[in-house]
């Protein structure tokens, strides 16, 4: 099969395309002829060497796919051969062909495009879980979101507004605030020219958030706790602004504050299964009747998916970037 690989870690130019193997599978594993594979920040932190897949994974990028089950393990019902999923993997989606756990996956329904079924299953895992299962979302609740318009922003948004809550998010220029208003952020905060902040804490007259949603760690920690209110939730997803910060603890007692976070690819099998499970129940509807869609930046062959990186490390991305593969 084709498949894009790198020989040694560095820029978006080490990508190219190889001719490797099919996967192997594994008993709870099936075979997804790739149709169109979604492009996400671990997978350039991966490129650059410093995101390692996990034990067992494959060590191909690529974190999420659309695409035909040709193949089944021996624990997998066969009756899934033919049908098209949406897939949530470990690795390796950057290529013709992807083994993925057949819980990890959800059906793509008649309608939906299967270049958007690649664009969900990461964000829409990470956001659900981190947002309503470690933030213990509610209706009625604020959220503050960095990074509104990446995938995980735009994702956050959506399900947020879905489910009742206000949504506060920060960008990076003019363009990107009125995007993540059209997209449904009752805030757009231009951080490079205000004090995110004090411009939550202007926007909700002094009350704060219930929960941030924090891509940024960093110098960025102590000022969302200034933006949560009493008995707020701080959840990080990734620690793109530095892996360590200062925090006055005085603050988290008085206000009672919650600091959590959590990365979605070393987790077990089982606890990712039970998790597409709970997005089957109760997420994965909104998307199979049409209600929400993710939204879509651009769409490049899987050969340049260089170019796809580049597009992504430079911040010029409003939603999600996705590799076509066998298309479709």
């Amino acid at each position: 099969m084709a498949a894009i690989g790198f020989s040694a870690p560095g820029g978006p130019d080490v990508l190219q395309v190889e001719t490797l193997p099919l996967p192997l599978l594994r008993p709870d594993d099936l075979l997804i002829r790739v149709a169109y594979a979604g492009v996400n920040r671990p997978d350039c932190l991966q490129r650059a060497g410093v995101y390692p897949p996990p034990p067992g994974a494959s060590p191909l990028l690529g974190l999420e796919v659309s695409g035909e089950v040709v193949a089944v393990g021996s624990e997998v019902p066969r009756e899934m051969i033919g049908q098209f999923v949406a897939a949530l993997t470990p690795g390796g989606g950057y290529a013709e062909y992807c083994a993925a756990h057949w819980q990890h996956c959800l059906p793509v329904p008649q309608g939906m495009l299967l270049a958007e079924a690649a664009a969900i299953p990461e964000t829409l895992f990470t956001v659900w879980h981190n947002l309503f299962e470690r933030g213990l979302a509610r209706d009625g609740e604020r959220v503050l979101v960095h990074g509104g318009t990446s995938g995980i922003g735009t994702m956050a948004i959506m399900l947020a507004k879905a489910f009742g809550m206000e949504v506060i998010v920060t960008c990076g220029d003019a363009a990107k605030c009125a995007a993540a208003t059209r997209i449904g952020a009752d805030l757009a905060i231009n951080y490079r020219e205000t004090d995110f902040a004090e411009a939550v804490m202007a926007h909700t007259a002094g009350k704060g958030v219930n929960i941030v949603l924090d891509m940024v760690s960093g110098d960025y920690v102590a000022r969302n706790c200034k933006c949560l209110a009493e008995d707020g939730r701080h959840v990080t997803i990734a620690v793109l602004g530095g892996a360590k910060a200062d925090i006055n603890m005085a603050l988290v007692m008085m206000r009672r504050l919650t600091l959590t976070g959590s990365t979605l690819r070393p987790r077990t099998d089982n606890f990712k299964s039970a998790l597409a499970d709970e997005i089957a129940d109760n997420a994965w509807p909104l998307f199979a009747d049409g209600e929400l869609s993710p939204v879509m930046d651009m769409t490049l062959p899987l050969a340049e998916a260089a170019a796809a990186h580049a597009r992504m490390e430079a911040g010029e991305h409003i939603g999600k970037i996705v590799l076509e593969v066998a298309g479709g």
